[in-house]
């Protein structure tokens, strides 16, 4: 756990950077420099929800065979040399379907003129996801999360903040602001890719002598169908709004989904450098460590995300004042998938531990019935509540589906990640919320916020630590403290 607590800080610091860079985009610059054309953004955002579908099967399923395998290959440059040719067979395929069948494509997705215009960036973007994700995955193989962190949630963002400020004050149009955008994906994969080269860690060498290719293709097959489920449920209700409804409520949408989401980023970090140690702890067998992980991440998991949550809920209000007022009805989009992401936080790293141990398949099977049960509800839900129904089905379905995941971690392994802190930190979470709640108003809405989160925190922090509900966090707050008073 040392090196997961020491590397998950550092993401979350990286996170953290990001999640502001990224919240300030979201959440002031894109409302405010879309207002007149609030269609352009929804583009943005189908655009890059198809490029992360259409990465999926490019790829193949071939970053997480990357983290299973890299423990026990003694010879990495086979892996590496399929790993990277796979998705080129897969982009060019892609090219020669589109080629072959654009209008009937257009006609089957009801894409709208717009999308028509611009529908090339999608493969541009497809190759830099695909390419990404796959040295991403070696990096961490060599247990570097750190370094795509920083272009991921670092660079792209106040890459795109910049060109953003540049669009908002008519020193470039949308043309080139588009241009620009697909640029920053193919910028931070230039840079971590020359970063592996320099640390020498992709050794390529051609052919598969070396490779036991029918197993690992066994396993790639069922997480590329997996991941692929996942990809489809996570961008599903975006591209259903745009198919339903239009551009424009995508990009409403949008706004209230990542205020909703924003609760995730400190799983993301745990989950990333959880990942390769799992991996090892398989390869050993060492079900006591896999326990440890698995109900650590839980409990760290639910109680920073549950404050986050807690935060953003109380100040929601407050915040939908500063924005234009045709991006302020999504408060409910929020609530729905804040309380599907703490559900999804609270149950750990389930999906890490599936995906590399023998159960694999059941990767599948669980991703499979979740992606059935996101199409059937937002089919039923989006024509009848809009934007809501879409967040209501996302929401139904990460709940059903992370359920079920600790069901059968427990049936088949005997481990799962709850204990009475659990139900402590709920509890917490829930009281602070009554006090908070019950502030009384002020005219200023900077001071509402920062007066109801400074209570919150007040009220948090030393409960937190009287209650002994998360080692880690524990020791976190110690060593604050310690440097605070040095």
């Amino acid at each position: 756990m040392g090196i997961i607590k020491k590397q998950s800080i550092n993401n979350s610091i990286i996170f953290y950077i990001g999640m502001f860079i990224g919240a300030v985009n979201t959440v002031l610059i894109y409302p405010n420099v879309f207002n007149d054309q609030p269609d352009h953004w929804g583009l943005i955002q189908i655009i890059v929800a198809y490029s992360m579908v259409l990465s999926t099967f490019s790829s193949f399923g071939l970053p997480k065979v990357i983290i299973k395998f890299f423990p026990s290959l003694t010879e990495k440059g086979n892996l590496f040399f399929i790993s990277f040719l796979f998705p080129i067979i897969g982009i060019l395929f892609f090219l020669l379907i589109y080629s072959l069948f654009k209008e009937a494509i257009f006609d089957l997705l009801n894409i709208n003129a717009l999308l028509k215009e611009n529908f090339i960036y999608v493969f541009i973007l497809v190759f830099c996801i695909s390419f990404y994700d796959i040295i991403t995955s070696i990096s961490r193989s060599h247990l570097d999360a750190v370094t795509p962190v920083v272009f991921n949630e670092f660079f792209l963002k106040s890459y795109t903040l910049s060109i953003l400020l540049l669009h908002g004050f008519k020193f470039i149009n949308f043309k080139i602001f588009l241009l620009l955008y697909i640029a920053g994906y193919l910028l931070k994969l230039i840079f971590l890719f020359f970063i592996q080269i320099l640390n020498n860690r992709i050794p390529i060498s051609i052919g598969l002598h070396q490779l036991d290719f029918n197993k690992i293709m066994k396993f790639g097959v069922f997480v590329f169908a997996g991941g692929l489920s996942i990809i489809l449920v996570t961008r599903l209700d975006m591209l259903m709004i745009g198919y339903l409804m239009d551009l424009e409520n995508v990009a409403f949408y949008t706004l209230a989904f990542y205020i909703g989401n924003a609760i995730a980023v400190p799983g993301r970090s745990v989950i990333t450098i959880s990942v390769p140690l799992l991996s090892k702890a398989w390869e050993n067998h060492n079900l006591k460590e896999i326990k440890t992980i698995y109900s650590k991440s839980s409990i760290n998991q639910l109680i920073v995300s549950g404050f986050l949550f807690l935060i953003i809920w109380l100040n929601l209000n407050d915040v939908f004042t500063l924005l234009p007022e045709k991006f302020t009805h999504g408060k409910w989009v929020v609530f729905y998938i804040g309380l599907a992401q703490l559900i999804n936080m609270a149950c750990g790293v389930n999906g890490a531990i599936i995906v590399n141990s023998d159960y694999y398949k059941f990767d599948l099977y669980t991703n499979l019935f979740l992606l059935i049960i996101t199409i059937c509800s937002n089919l039923l839900l989006i024509p009848k509540y809009g934007i809501n129904g879409a967040a209501m089905a996302t929401a139904l379905s990460l709940i059903l589906f992370n359920l079920i995941r600790v069901f059968i971690i427990y049936i088949k392994m005997g481990i799962q990640p709850f204990s009475k802190k659990t139900i402590v930190s709920l509890g917490l979470l829930f009281f602070i919320y009554l006090i908070c709640v019950n502030i009384p108003s002020v005219s200023n809405v900077f001071i509402n916020i920062c007066l109801k989160s400074t209570i919150a925190i007040l009220i948090f922090l030393p409960l937190l630590f009287r209650l002994n509900l998360s080692e880690d966090l524990n020791n976190i707050l110690k060593n604050l403290v310690k440097k605070v008073n040095s």
